[in-house]
């Protein structure tokens, strides 16, 4: 099978495809990916010459480009965008570019090409606030509260609008936070960690008790290769755990591994409208 794969050069596309080229099921990838800030082909060093592997440098949100490299492949994984909820916040425009205008673009091309499969890769932040010992499930609202996550909900929605209007081939699922190698630095473990190890602050927003449930990126790329293989059409897949860990326990824990101070934490401003849990 033929993968058309966008931002396989990010944190979650490169282990995917690192994942999936290490498997035996005669899987080939075609790397999509615009090489912004948090692309790195340094993470797929591995792969670099496997003839099942190519790269091709891209926008997602260019018709003509996509639908060329698209061509010939069977099924699309579509990893690619704008994630970061601060960088949403200070410049909103990138993330609705990106995510919005991005993925109806794949979508259209993929149509035209007949895709057999596409899975779109999305966030449990288009939930929102969950309350306290509950857990969203894949009916459950979406309520999205910053630009990012509400870009995300409108890429969702529109995926599923293709799946219900034109029969689309397409799935969705959506993961809790990711952590694991080849992670961009300015995400919360990783920072925490090279800030520990540095001697340096620790920033913890407002009183550090939101709540999140992590998800190691390996396990995450498994659930991904099971959606496609034989996740069912139109249908939404959560792809995370029951456990729940703070913040502030979880920055406490990182000092404790490295031997360092909790005297490094410091509480900054919370962000506009960060979900609690």
């Amino acid at each position: 099978m033929k993968i058309f794969l966008t931002g396989g050069a990010g944190f979650i596309g490169s282990n995917f495809i690192t994942h999936l080229l290490g498997l035996s099921q005669g899987y080939s990838v075609v790397n999509y990916d615009k090489l912004t800030y948090a692309g790195n082909l340094a993470n797929l060093d591995s792969v670099a010459s496997n003839p099942h592997y190519s790269f091709i440098k891209g926008d997602i949100c260019d018709p003509a480009a996509v639908e060329a490299a698209m061509a010939g492949c069977h099924s699309v994984v579509h990893f690619a965008a704008e994630s970061h909820v601060d960088r949403s916040i200070y410049d909103p425009a990138p993330m609705i570019e990106t995510n919005v205008t991005g993925t109806f673009v794949l979508l259209q091309a993929a149509r035209k090409l007949n895709i057999e499969k596409f899975v779109h890769v999305s966030t449990d932040e288009v939930y929102g606030d969950m309350a306290p010992g509950t857990f969203a499930g894949e009916g459950s609202p979406l309520q999205p509260s910053s630009p990012y996550s509400a870009s995300k909900a409108s890429s969702d929605l529109i995926v599923r609008s293709y799946v219900r209007t034109f029969g689309f081939p397409a799935v969705i699922t959506r993961a809790s936070n990711n952590y694991g190698p080849f992670q961009f630095p300015e995400k919360f473990l990783p920072l925490m960690i090279a800030s520990a190890l540095d001697d340096k602050p620790l920033p913890i927003y407002g009183d550090g008790k939101q709540e999140r449930n992590w998800l190691h990126v390996q396990d995450h790329c498994r659930g991904i290769l099971a959606v496609l293989e034989c996740g069912r059409i139109g249908e939404v897949y959560n792809i995370g755990g029951a456990d729940v860990v703070e913040n502030l326990t979880m920055a406490r824990r990182l000092l404790l591994a490295t031997g360092k101070s909790e005297s490094l934490i410091s509480h900054v401003q919370d962000r506009p409208g960060h979900d609690r849990r």
